[in-house]
């Protein structure tokens, strides 16, 4: 006989089957994985990619950014399609999608095959991420997705920590088109997984209306000329073209307003865009998401530039860090379900801005012990923040608009790391201090929107502690 979780008390759903809520929670997990380790390996292939097909280093950029302008443009728009025609049916398109793109890649005869292959798979890409959180909306009730999420954030810190690793080995031993090779297994496998295994009814989600292509363009628009617009930064300052580019973003994004308001079906639906609660959860990625990246590029600077230290003891010093976002995401969920998520948020970002303010005062002389202790707060504080803000941004969503808050919620995971590594560039030149004093203020910027989360937990006296300790067991049981 199927094993079925119990009902929570929040959800009126059928309950959905064990096996398939486990199925949907590896699929979630590694399709999350093969995202971020795609983009980690990347940046150690791109120097052999480089030389072997004869290319610019603009050119080789755009291989990175040309992926980033598809995801980030399109992220919304997937959602809906998710909430459309079933959020594991679009996950099977865009991670099969992905797998064919990347085997492209591998087989590419010149660099502008591959600018353009990875276009076609950042829009795969668009497809696949707001599925991941999309499905686990949909086959777990709302006040179970604390620890369903934190396992996802630990997998993505585990695929970022490991990237480089596998990258190195891989490119070193097989050359630079092992790296894209590489996504194509799993990809398949996932692919196959999600088409021949029929989703239970209360997993199928809600039929919505229409998909609203002109809000879509609208809001692809502002978020491709906001992202070039960012990307560019680091690399060439401000410029004409990139002030001309948040002209155009801020025109689309008026535009899109506007038509949102009178479309019979929008694209952002007004139970999504008056939630207070996902307001500020989103708010709290975007600033957290931005001081993090931030600060791991201005640490990265200091500790190379600045201190003198060679790549690998850079990235032993920074461990703490990696390590402390992997172990500390399922610790979050707890605490998620203990506190609640107001005092979890806040205590992430406090930890965060403390982080920053720690690497601020790293200079010449400087115990390692300290260095590595700001990198250590930098990661308990973001996974803190990411596992609460998206548990809490998935779960409040209406399950007809969950695609559309996973894209959301994914875009605000792009906007953030482009936005702060924008703003440390553009003080950098100056210092690393001011460069991490305005991170650490952006950080901060994270502790009045947290304060607009829910506030803590039921009592465990109530009953409450014996449904969620049902929620460990169905999700981490073997």
């Amino acid at each position: 006989m199927t094993a079925v979780t119990r009902e929570a008390g929040a959800d009126e759903r059928p309950a959905v089957p064990v096996p398939y809520r486990r199925l949907t929670l590896a699929n979630s997990v590694l399709g999350a994985v093969i995202v971020a380790l795609d983009g980690t390996v990347l940046t150690i292939a791109q120097p052999t990619l480089r030389r072997d097909l004869d290319a610019s280093f603009a050119e080789v950029q755009w291989t990175s950014t040309a992926y980033l302008i598809a995801v980030a443009s399109l992220l919304v728009f997937a959602g809906r399609l998710g909430d459309r025609f079933g959020h594991q049916r679009v996950f099977a398109w865009g991670v099969l999608g992905f797998g064919a793109a990347s085997a492209g890649i591998g087989l590419a005869p010149g660099v502008g095959w591959v600018i353009a292959l990875r276009v076609v798979q950042g829009v795969f890409g668009a497809l696949l991420q707001p599925a991941t959180l999309g499905m686990l909306r949909a086959a777990f009730p709302p006040d179970r997705l604390g620890m369903p999420v934190a396992l996802r954030t630990s997998a993505i810190g585990v695929a970022a920590a490991t990237g480089p690793l596998v990258g190195g080995v891989l490119v070193t031993e097989l050359g630079w088109r092992a790296v894209f090779f590489l996504n194509v297994p799993p990809a398949l496998v996932m692919g196959l997984l999600a088409l021949a295994v029929r989703a239970p009814r209360a997993a199928r989600g809600v039929p919505v209306g229409g998909l609203d292509t002109r809000g879509a363009a609208l809001l692809a628009v502002a978020l491709a000329a906001l992202v070039h617009t960012l990307v560019g930064i680091p690399g060439h300052g401000w410029t004409v073209p990139g002030v001309l580019g948040l002209l155009v973003a801020g025109a689309a994004a008026a535009a899109l307003v506007r038509h949102e308001r009178r479309a019979p079906d929008p694209l952002l639906p007004p139970a999504v865009l008056g939630s207070a609660t996902a307001g500020a959860a989103l708010g709290v990625l975007v600033t957290a998401s931005a001081a993090m990246m931030g600060a791991l590029f201005v640490g990265s600077h200091l500790l190379q530039d600045v201190l003198g230290m060679d790549p690998l003891r850079t990235s032993l010093v920074a461990l703490p860090g990696g390590v402390m976002m992997i172990l500390g995401a399922p610790l979050s969920a707890v605490l998620l379900r203990r506190w609640g998520a107001r005092p979890t948020a806040l205590t992430g970002t406090l930890l965060l801005t403390a982080g920053v303010l720690v690497l601020s005062a790293v200079g010449p002389g400087s115990p390692t012990a300290v260095t590595s202790g700001g990198f250590l707060l930098l990661g308990a504080g973001f996974g803190a923040v990411m596992v609460t803000a998206t548990a809490v941004v998935v779960r409040d969503a209406p399950p007809e608009a969950a695609g559309v808050v996973g894209g959301l919620q994914q875009t605000a995971m792009n906007i953030g790391p482009t936005l702060g590594v924008a703003a440390a560039a553009t003080l950098l030149p100056l210092a690393a201090g001011p460069a991490l004093w305005l991170l650490a203020g952006l950080s901060a910027l994270g502790a009045p929107l947290a304060g607009r989360m829910p506030r803590p937990a039921r009592s465990p006296r109530d009953g409450s502690r014996s449904v969620r300790n049902d929620e460990d067991k169905d999700v981490c049981e073997p």
